[in-house]
């Protein structure tokens, strides 16, 4: 294997200026990825005769649900066609287009692609107005020191108030109104102003200041020939499908199979050269040995090259365990989850077993709907058919004692280096009198709505234990004939992971938005509530809850579980408790054969008789009889919730 030598003066600085790393962020549903099919349109990078709706969304859901789970890459030649003269070539430049999602649970993703990008355009939908996943976009790219190019996008619709939206984007984020770019992604209109823009304001990649070569990994998948493929942005030097290279992070060393462009389909090159946005194939067939945000460099650099910044593994919000409903099929979910987890690097899980489900994964996501997302990729991608257990969040739990023996079933990879317990579900809950604390997490939660509905909102929030900070006016502007305001809480996220986004689209008739990040942990009266069928506790069915919501979920629950449950030839009682006090039962009523239905006539005491010997039957089944709950009462159960 030959060893290319790294000399940082024989960058082709040319080529580097005419690069133009570009990233398209909004809220989600303003026109991200139709933006992006007339791009490539018009740049030739797709014929009219290939060309599609939402080119970039390559997943079935995102075709189904019209949203973008994954970000996608494209490069493209464009050849400007403005008046600045300064950017007149005879050689066409080079732009690389980044889609994200707009959604707040994969806003993740947003972070990786603007690590890899130096300008971003910043899509509002001129009928809805700044939303607020914009907010959060915009201060993300600030962070990241990116060139903005603001666009008002769907400018064709009649219900379109583009000059609202031009002085709310002005009063806001302080825009000069001269920059603002009008497009409509169905039409094209505009488009050719968009790009000739990114060519003037965002600028080319930094040249090369490392002694050594390096590369940032953004994103990473699994091709069934090529193996573990690593999409890259080369930071310094350049990289060659013949050189020795190494991920810093993982010390893992590479032999690349082919390096290459995504056009957006893979593209074989000679080599990748500073600047440049492209696909490192790596042949690996472990997907755990490439990590998004890691840095390669090539071997003989490996103790001399630093890591690169730019991306921080997000931390789950929400956790859920995930069965197969035919136990057989663990090995292929196993495989399944560890691939899926290459794509989606967002996704945490360990194994866990279940008395009641078998053997399953402990999985953390980062909202409800990565959840929902997560499970249907595994069934429809790799045909397995799944039962996830009702979300949760991770508690932390400071122990009264260090003597972890003392705690039962306590798992020593739970503890921290503070000495607190993780815990994520109730069975894994100790003992009440070994717990000093118990500190759930919180979120701060940005609501974006139109000013009618602040009271309801603000109803909905006290009741979810959130804790009012402040309310502000976005801007004077009426966006849609509303003015609207940014309202401030802190939540608990457990109180938010259910239900809260439907509720607040309910109670704002769709108009309002929300975002929010983790904030802290605080100290909260948690406990468990535990499931108990026929005196017998289902550790699969209980749960934890604050003190607050304990008895209202634990009713909701014995009473689902009381329709559930098959009846027996005794009473099977069902009850929802926390330590030795019962907050909720129901009785499942026996079946009742009539042993007197043979006796005609005759005198009464012959009845009794019977009745007598029925009831000390059913006395003795009751005392050693035992009921086994059949799985479909789990799974129904468990999709109940």
């Amino acid at each position: 294997m030959a060893i290319t030598m790294y000399n940082p003066f024989m960058e082709d600085n040319e080529q580097r200026n005419k690069i133009r790393n570009f990233a398209i962020i909004a809220h989600i549903d303003h026109g991200k990825s139709t933006l992006a099919d007339r791009i490539m349109e018009i740049t030739g990078n797709v014929s009219a005769r290939d060309s599609k709706d939402r080119m970039l969304d390559t997943l079935e859901l995102e075709q189904e649900r019209g949203i973008t789970i994954k970000m996608q890459t494209a490069r493209m030649n464009y050849q400007y066609s403005g008046k600045n003269t300064d950017f007149i070539s005879e050689a066409p430049y080079i732009i690389n287009l980044v889609d994200t999602p707009g959604h707040v649970d994969f806003s993740y993703e947003v972070s990786r692609s603007l690590a890899a990008a130096e300008g971003a355009v910043l899509l509002v939908d001129a009928t809805q107005g700044i939303q607020a996943q914009t907010l959060t976009t915009v201060y993300k790219a600030f962070e990241y020191n990116l060139e903005i190019i603001p666009v008002i996008n769907k400018i064709d619709l009649p219900s379109a108030n583009v000059e609202q939206v031009k002085a709310s984007l002005v009063e806001t984020f302080a825009f000069d109104e001269d920059d603002i770019i009008l497009t409509s992604g169905k039409t094209g209109l505009g488009v050719t102003d968009l790009l000739n823009a990114i060519i003037e304001k965002v600028p080319c990649p930094n040249a090369s200041t490392a002694s050594e070569p390096r590369a940032f990994v953004y994103d990473s998948f699994y091709h069934e020939h090529k193996g573990v493929v690593a999409l890259v942005k080369i930071v310094d030097g350049s990289f060659a499908a013949k050189d020795e290279i190494v991920m810093i992070g993982s010390s893992t060393e590479i032999e690349p199979v082919e390096i290459g462009y995504v056009l957006p389909q893979l593209s074989l090159q000679e080599k990748l050269k500073t600047g440049e946005i492209g696909y490192i194939a790596t042949g690996l067939k472990d997907i755990r040995s490439v990590h998004a945000g890691d840095t390669i460099t090539l071997k003989q650099f490996e103790k001399k090259a630093q890591l690169l910044p730019g991306y921080v593994r997000p931390k789950p919000m929400v956790y859920a365990s995930l069965y197969p409903i035919d136990a057989d099929d663990f090995p292929q979910f196993q495989e399944a989850l560890e691939k899926l987890a290459l794509n989606d690097p967002a996704i945490s899980f360990q194994k866990e077993n279940s008395q009641a489900l078998g053997s399953g994964f402990s999985c953390g996501f980062l909202g409800l709907l990565h959840m929902e997302v997560t499970q249907e990729r595994l069934e429809r991608e790799f045909d397995i058919d799944l039962i996830t257990t009702t979300p949760s969040v991770e508690y932390k739990l400071e122990l009264a004692t260090k003597d972890y023996s003392k705690v039962e079933a306590v798992n020593m990879a739970n503890i921290d280096s503070e000495g607190m317990l993780h815990i994520r579900n109730a069975a894994e809950f100790p003992d009440p009198s070994l717990i000093n604390k118990i500190y759930e997490p919180w979120v701060e939660v940005e609501i974006l709505t139109p000013e009618q509905y602040i009271g309801g909102i603000m109803e909905l929030a006290t009741k979810r234990r959130g804790l009012y900070k402040t309310m502000d006016y976005l801007s004077s502007q009426h966006i849609a004939g509303h003015k609207h305001v940014l309202i401030k809480y802190d939540i608990p996220t457990a109180e938010i992971i259910i239900d809260f986004f439907d509720q607040l689209k309910s109670l704002s008739q769709g108009y309002a938005s929300l975002d929010y990040t983790f904030k802290e942990y605080k100290d909260a009266n948690i406990v468990k509530v535990a499931l108990v069928v026929n005196y017998e506790t289902i550790e699969a069915l209980s749960f934890l809850t604050h003190t607050s919501n304990a008895e209202y979920r634990g009713r909701e629950t014995v009473k689902k579980l009381k329709e559930l449950i098959p009846r027996q030839q005794f009473k099977i009682p069902i009850q929802a408790s926390i330590g030795a006090k019962v907050i909720a039962r129901e009785t499942i009523p026996a079946y009742r054969k009539d042993v007197t239905a043979k006796l005609y006539g005759g005198d009464i005491t012959r009845k009794k008789k019977l009745l007598e010997k029925q009831k000390k039957g059913k006395k003795r089944m009751k005392q050693f009889g035992s009921v086994e709950l059949p799985k479909d009462v789990f799974i129904k159960a468990l999709k109940t919730n």
